[in-house]
């Protein structure tokens, strides 16, 4: 704790009961760096106030700050929630002992403990530890769950979970699939905290990409306004847009293809890879390439956001595009690329550099 900070945290019992005192002191303490105690404030002042007035909007402002908004859409996602827990219910044995890595709002913890597991669940944000373990506790399984705040590769597999995990479960997989660090996070946890041939959920992911048509027909690029030229100014532009699946965006112009898939349930560390191929087009326009994920929840389940009419899911799809459209016939090849580094992925259209003037 800095100077400041103590400075501040002797100035609580002057503010106690006092809501706008507290937010003030609050504010402070962030700007000091001790996050750690401005949310327990705000959480005592969003419990006084009831979210209500200015002291309690501004403390749920900071309480959700950092917060993704995922955390919100995640559990109303009836197939994933379907896929997770079928997997845990055929995994869990009595007595097990199961660690989960990013507790969010505790649905996975709690499934998990509803079979009858013992659990840790692990969450590095103190501020989604604090709320998790509410919920836990609102749900009478605070007996069986217990919330760490804390990053999974800080944990100590006897003093955290009092031995190491019969079942490792994590729903740290992003829109790409790995820019959550689910390689590391899991490396990391099936090398110190799974006894040896634990059970992985899910074990398996891939990263699947097809040729894509922009069903909305318009492109997140600037042309004319008020008779200016704006073009230049797409250099800016970011490669790739979230597609909503299920909202028809697009419509896959090719069969899928897997492009990279990777085993959740190994310690040995993955490299950084790159892979080039053809895609044979169904044809007409290709706007660019979109991609998604598939999971393998273990032997039998399986959870995929493909994005296709009547589809429903938590995460998006990707629409990489291409500079410019390409009109294809059918069977056509489209050379396009992709790559991963552990972290992030990246999709290109293939060209030939020489003919680029690179």
């Amino acid at each position: 704790m800095t100077d400041r900070a103590a400075q501040l945290s002797a100035l609580l019992p002057k503010v106690a009961g006092d809501p706008r005192g507290m937010i003030a002191v609050a504010r402070q303490l962030i700007a000091a760096g001790d996050r750690r105690r401005a949310l327990e404030l705000a959480e005592q002042v969003h419990a006084m106030t009831g979210g209500r007035g200015e002291a309690g909007v501004t403390a749920a402002e900071i309480l959700s700050d950092g917060v993704h908004s995922w955390h919100f859409v995640i559990p109303f996602d009836r197939a994933r929630n379907q896929a997770y827990e079928q997997a845990l219910i055929r995994a869990i044995r009595p007595g097990c002992r199961v660690l989960e890595i990013g507790a969010g709002s505790g649905l996975l913890a709690m499934m998990a403990a509803r079979q009858g597991a013992h659990v840790v669940t692990c969450e590095a944000d103190p501020a989604i530890a604090s709320a998790a373990r509410d919920v836990v506790a609102a749900n009478g399984f605070a007996d069986r769950v217990t919330v760490v705040n804390k990053h999974s590769t800080a944990l100590d597999a006897d003093r955290d979970l009092g031995g190491r995990a019969d079942i490792l479960v994590s729903e740290i997989v992003s829109n790409d699939l790995l820019s959550e660090g689910v390689l590391a996070a899991h490396e990391d946890a099936v090398a110190r905290l799974l006894v040896p041939g634990g059970v992985v959920i899910p074990p398996r992911g891939k990263i699947r990409v097809a040729l894509a048509r922009d069903l909305r027909n318009r492109a997140k690029r600037l042309t004319e306004a008020s008779g200016f030229d704006l073009s230049a100014f797409n250099r800016l532009a970011s490669p790739s847009e979230m597609i909503r699946v299920g909202m028809e965006q697009v419509a896959l112009c090719s069969d899928p293809v897997n492009l990279f898939s990777f085993d959740f349930a190994s310690a040995e560390p993955r490299k950084a890879e790159r892979r080039e191929l053809a895609i044979s087009s169904l044809g007409g326009r290709v706007d660019g390439i979109v991609q998604w994920i598939a999971l393998e929840m273990d032997a039998v389940g399986r959870y995929e956001n493909r994005p296709e009419p009547g589809a429903a899911s938590c995460w998006g799809a990707l629409l990489w595009r291409f500079p410019q459209p390409l009109e294809t016939l059918a069977g056509e090849a489209v050379a396009v690329g992709g790559a991963h580094e552990r972290d992030r992925v990246r999709l290109w259209q293939q060209i030939d550099l020489s003919e680029a003037g690179c």
